[in-house]
């Protein structure tokens, strides 16, 4: 993946590891029975996928992040490019497809092998719902969300059958739901279980106990509690991203129908996207934070100091204008100032969410903050993601 490899729950090599020879790697060590790789657009670009055929192919979204750069210019174009992954599935293998969004959805026709949909969609009329109902009407398989007075259910459809699952406020990823993109993952990951020929009461233990701790996910929604402070950490990186966590944020915040305390949001993007890009993550930040610390990466990606940040606060200033909920936006381009910043300005009550560059770094900070000596504490020390290279 992009934190590194990992095996049998040992991190080997940490960093950028997604590309294919980190593939080639993985696939060569006898002692590896099954595979799960994060393949990344550039990889493809440059080598290609760096083995013949995968099992099991999922491809989640289609969306703008990287447009500009490799020539790839159009979302059509990424969805070529990751398609790359369907194509690579033999007979025997299963494609996992979002039906929601139709870049991801037409590449079930360069399948050779069986396709799996998965929809957040439940109302008739709707594409992703009409396309998983069609599908399953011809004898294929769906996971899907129901709607249940206990609360929304995932539910396995195959062919005229449906099969319940587990309901979504049970998963621990999904914050009791309100962590609408994670709840999109585990029928993502529900679906390749399936087609991996996990049994469901196996997939359900798998959801249920799986939590973005820092140890399990790192930088994916990780929460600590400082002082009454609500903490979290997540890459959150592009305008997606941020349309999906802005979404969390304001779910959290109203969680019993009225908003307590304020949202405080420490948010960069890297260097390398485009101008409109920046400015929209930061116009998505405003509507979601009360007060915003414009941070950048360490890596500037070819932009001078302060270039990148002042394309994501002119984004915040101008949804300010519109009347966004954020009333203070700051700028303070090191990291970790801006984390230390951020962390004395919260008070009890508030949710500080800290989109990060060095999640170890910034993890570390906030575990100081709440008292907690680095390395006395299994939860303090991240440990096996500082081993050494190779």
């Amino acid at each position: 993946s992009t934190d590194g490899i990992v095996v049998d729950g040992r991190m080997i090599k940490r960093g950028d590891m997604s590309g294919p020879k980190s593939a080639r790697m993985i696939l060569q060590n006898p002692t590896v029975d099954t595979a799960v790789f994060e393949v990344a657009r550039g990889g493809i670009l440059r080598e290609g996928l760096g083995y013949d055929r995968n099992d099991v192919a999922v491809v989640t979204n289609v969306s703008g992040d990287h447009l500009g750069l490799g020539g790839i210019d159009t979302l059509r174009q990424l969805a070529d490019v990751k398609g790359v992954l369907v194509e690579a599935v033999p007979r025997t293998g299963t494609a996992v497809l979002n039906a929601d969004d139709p870049n991801v959805a037409r590449m079930g026709a360069s399948c050779d092998g069986a396709v799996i949909y998965f929809t957040m969609q439940t109302e008739k009329g709707e594409p992703g719902f009409d396309r998983v109902d069609g599908h399953c009407g011809r004898g294929g398989a769906a996971f899907v969300l129901r709607h249940t007075p206990e609360g929304d259910q995932i539910v396995l459809r195959h062919g005229p059958r449906t099969m319940p699952l587990l309901y979504t406020h049970l998963i621990p990823a999904t914050f009791g739901g309100k962590a609408r993109m994670n709840v999109a993952n585990a029928l993502a990951a529900a679906a390749a279980g399936w087609a991996s020929g996990a049994h469901l009461h196996d997939i359900r233990q798998g959801l249920r106990t799986f939590t973005t701790s820092f140890f399990q996910a790192p930088g994916r929604l990780n929460l600590v509690e400082v002082g009454g402070v609500r903490v979290v950490i997540d890459y959150c990186h592009n305008v997606d991203g941020m349309r999906a966590l802005a979404d969390f944020v304001n779910r959290m915040m109203s969680d019993n129908g009225t908003r307590d305390g304020r949202a405080i949001g420490v948010i960069g993007v890297p260097g390398d996207r485009r101008d409109d890009d920046m400015r929209d993550y930061g116009a998505l930040a405003a509507t979601a934070f009360d007060e915003i610390i414009v941070r950048e990466d360490r890596n500037p990606r070819g932009r001078a100091p302060a270039e990148t940040a002042a394309h994501v606060l002119a984004g915040i200033r101008g949804a300010r204008a519109g009347g966004a909920r954020t009333t203070r936006a700051d700028t303070i381009l090191d990291e970790m100032t801006a984390v230390k910043a951020a962390l004395r300005r919260a008070n009890p009550g508030d949710l500080l969410v800290m989109c990060v560059d060095d999640a170890i770094g910034v993890y570390k900070e906030t575990m100081a903050a709440a008292g907690h000596g680095l390395g006395t504490t299994a939860f303090a020390d991240p440990g096996e993601l500082e081993a050494p290279e190779g």
